[in-house]
């Protein structure tokens, strides 16, 4: 058994052990991975390491990431992700995780890093353990890893003759994004949602995104909140539509939302996501995906309830 670098030419062997281990539950592709785990330039190589058999068979391995892009948005430099920490259940019970979350930690301590998050980095698959694989759960305890808030991913299904319509609020109206409103949207994230959002709005037009992908909400010609909306032709794979293997048909996914503060508590958070759920059912979309919430009974309104659920953990590196 040896260990060796994270590196994109053992791509197909590491979305197969992936798959051995996860595919009934979270089925990976080559392409999600590969965006997720190899083009984020957030990825700590140093951090990341491959393990592999007397065969040179992919066994296990660890994806690390911390900060490194050059668009300050906000986001902790000081906090490092581990994405994914996996090992083929054959050669569990050996030391091989230990092995990897040992080296991924201390590479990412010894770059600065002071506390270190399960999951929830750029470009995630998980906002924390699959709540599931409860022995992982247990694992991590173990290690250190402290306990956080549940947070879950809700779908709902519809048929082709339910109706979907625009909602309608007195001196607001909702519509897919023009492109040439990038600059004013862009604006609007910055003040009213600095960080995650605004990252991942950034990275979305730099990727070729012209609009399609968020409805927002107007008044008076300015935006004042926003939805995501994601389908396959989307210009990357989106977080809400990363399992689509497991839905018959298209899958679109929603999220996230955010209304300006000083526009809340008049119903347009729920008419944004009922505008999401419309410009979806539009292009033919029957089954909708909105990832990483605690909102589940504001979800229920229109429809949605829970199908998968994360347990968030982290670790302060002393």
């Amino acid at each position: 058994m040896k260990y060796t670098q994270f590196e994109n030419d053992r791509l197909i062997d590491l979305v197969d052990l992936w798959n051995q281990e996860l595919g009934d539950e979270f089925p990976m592709r080559t392409a999600l991975f590969e965006q997720n785990s190899f083009l984020d330039i957030n990825l700590f190589g140093d951090g990341s390491l491959i393990a592999v058999n007397d065969d040179d068979r992919v066994i296990g391995f660890v994806v690390t990431k911390k900060w490194q892009d050059d668009i300050d948005v906000g986001i902790s430099k000081e906090t490092g992700w581990i994405q994914v920490l996996l090992v083929d259940r054959e050669y569990r019970n050996q030391g091989i995780g230990r092995r990897l979350l040992n080296h991924a930690e201390a590479k990412l301590k010894e770059s600065g890093m002071s506390r270190i998050l399960l999951g929830m980095d750029t470009w995630h698959y998980f906002p924390g353990v699959p709540i599931e694989y409860q022995s992982s759960q247990e694992w991590f305890e173990r290690q250190g890893y402290k306990k956080g808030v549940v947070s879950h991913d809700l779908d709902c299904h519809f048929k082709d003759k339910d109706s979907a319509s625009l909602p309608a609020k007195v001196g607001v109206e909702f519509t897919l994004l023009h492109k040439e409103e990038k600059e004013a949207f862009l604006s609007f994230l910055h003040r009213c949602f600095p960080g995650r959002w605004e990252y991942e709005a950034i990275q979305y037009f730099n990727k070729g995104g012209t609009g399609r992908e968020f409805v927002v909400g107007k008044k008076h010609g300015n935006i004042i909140g926003f939805c995501r909306i994601n389908d396959s032709n989307s210009p990357f794979i989106a977080q809400n539509v990363y399992w689509a293997p497991l839905y018959h048909g298209e899958l679109g996914g929603i999220g996230p939302l955010g209304i300006d503060e000083n526009e809340r508590k008049n119903g347009y958070g729920l008419a944004i996501v009922a505008a999401g759920v419309y410009f979806l059912r539009s292009r033919n979309i029957q089954s909708i995906v909105i990832d990483w919430t605690g909102l589940v009974e504001f979800y229920q309104k229109l429809g949605f309830d829970v199908c998968k659920s994360y347990q968030s953990y982290q670790k302060a590196l002393n």
